[in-house]
């Protein structure tokens, strides 16, 4: 096997568990490896650190597969190694029929993704060494989980930096376009043809789940009492009683107001939705995401709670805050109020949730997110009713947590607003990351109780 000789020079990362080689740090190969082939790896004195494969196109020039020796990428490798995952997945995960099954170099298999629909597998191959095992990952996945189909997803523009072209298509069996899921107790459809990255973003999973607390606990302030209430029975019953002493009779009295912005399937608002909220409006501006996700509330059974909204969320958040400050203006009297309101908006939500895209794909890319992400929870935590909830997250890797939080606080000091954090997470358990693997660890998830100066 051909062998590639590192730098003296170099900063000992393969040591500490990362598994990639840069091209700067490759100081000569001795042999004639094959592009996407196995290569040896070793330091500047001949010792031995690991096996990876070879691309000499890409400034990734070896991923590293395993500490010790590594005789072929052939079916029974990945068969070991999707047998691993799935067992992973099992004991964490007990009971879910979709999740992330492989997790690239989290899994020890980098440039590898693979999502698991129910009995439906979609695959996204990232680099030539993958790229090149295709038939094996098939094979093995064949093997290991026995799915009714693997269809793959492979539409991604890394792929053009190991010199491959994007493709999709049925790789094995019958892959139907949609599927429903189930998370957290809720049935979702998945589109896994024309859905975003694979057709479902796993790593909120958890996160999702956590916004449980903030749901419930608002009927108070609409004047809502639980009274003890004398039946036509004449027997005591314990109800919700408004300002009037009326009997409620709207189930879902104490529950808050919720916003979601860059809804996609619209997971945060079934989650809202399932843990009692009172309204949820519910925002993309993808048209197709909104269909998706009017058809995930509908299945089940929260059509009456939920409004869909097709709009920019920066300026839906803007036009909103412009209404509301307005109307604020309009109160003190120093305007004439016979006058129209200029600005549309004007509403507020007991809980705002921003769960935006990745401003920030490459490093030069952080100064131009910085602003995003501080635009939008900037007017975020405004729409914020006192003490409400600003639930909000970043998938740019570049974008560092505390350079996240940073960006937040700037925003609650601009804003005059004091934030209490109640809830620090990251991706979930079918996300795991290797310590020193800091690519990996992408996902920055916040819950903050909102107060006003």
């Amino acid at each position: 096997m051909a062998s590639v000789i590192l730098e003296r020079s170099r900063k000992k990362r393969l040591e500490q568990g990362h598994p990639w080689v840069y091209a700067s740090e490759v100081a000569s190969v001795d042999g004639d490896p094959q592009a996407g082939g196995l290569v040896d790896v070793l330091n500047h004195q001949g010792r031995f650190l690991g096996t990876g494969y070879y691309n000499p196109a890409s400034q990734i020039r070896v991923r590293i597969l395993a500490q010790g020796p590594l005789a072929a990428m052939d079916t029974a490798f990945f068969a070991e190694r999707f047998s691993s995952c799935l067992h992973h997945r099992e004991r964490f995960l007990p009971g879910a029929d979709a999740y992330r099954l492989v997790y690239g170099e989290a899994d020890f298999l980098p440039g590898l993704i693979i999502d698991r629909f129910g009995d439906v597998l979609v695959v996204q191959l990232l680099t030539l060494g993958m790229d090149k095992c295709r038939d094996q990952i098939v094979q093995a996945l064949v093997e290991v989980v026995a799915p009714r189909g693997i269809y793959e997803r492979s539409d991604v523009s890394v792929r053009e930096l190991e010199g491959l072209e994007q493709r999709t298509g049925v790789l094995y069996g019958e892959c139907p376009r949609h599927i429903t899921v189930s998370e957290n107790g809720l049935k979702v459809i998945v589109d896994i043809e024309e859905g975003q990255k694979t057709g479902y973003f796993f790593d909120q999973r958890e996160n999702r789940a956590s916004i449980a607390p903030l749901i419930q606990g608002w009927g108070g302030r609409s004047g809502i009492t639980l009274q003890e209430v004398t039946a036509e029975d004449g027997t005591l019953q314990t109800l919700p009683v408004n300002k009037s002493g009326k009997p409620v009779t709207f189930p879902y009295w104490d529950g808050a107001t919720v916003l979601e912005c860059f809804a996609h399937t619209g997971s945060f608002t079934l989650h809202a939705c399932k843990y009692g909220a009172k309204k949820v409006t519910c925002l993309d501006v993808s048209a197709h995401a909104i269909e998706s996700a009017k058809a995930n509330v509908e299945l089940n059974g929260f059509t009456d709670r939920v409004e869909f909204v097709v709009d920019d969320a920066f300026a839906f958040l803007r036009n909103q805050v412009k209404g509301v400050e307005e109307r604020s203006e309009r109160a003190t009297g120093k305007t004439d109020t016979a006058k129209p309101m200029t600005a549309g908006g004007g509403r507020t939500w007991d809980v705002v949730i921003l769960d935006p895209p990745a401003f920030a794909k490459t490093k030069s890319a952080v100064a131009g997110a910085c602003r995003g992400y501080k635009d939008i929870n900037l007017h975020g935590m405004k729409l914020v009713n006192e003490g409400g909830y600003l639930v909000t997250a970043s998938c740019s890797y570049h974008m560092q947590p505390q350079l996240f939080l940073d960006t937040i606080a700037e925003a609650a000091k601009d804003a005059g607003k004091v934030l209490r954090l109640i809830e620090w997470r990251a991706a979930g358990k079918d996300h795991p990351q290797i310590l020193g693997v800091d690519e990996g660890h992408y996902l920055k998830f916040a819950i903050f109780e909102v107060h006003s100066k």
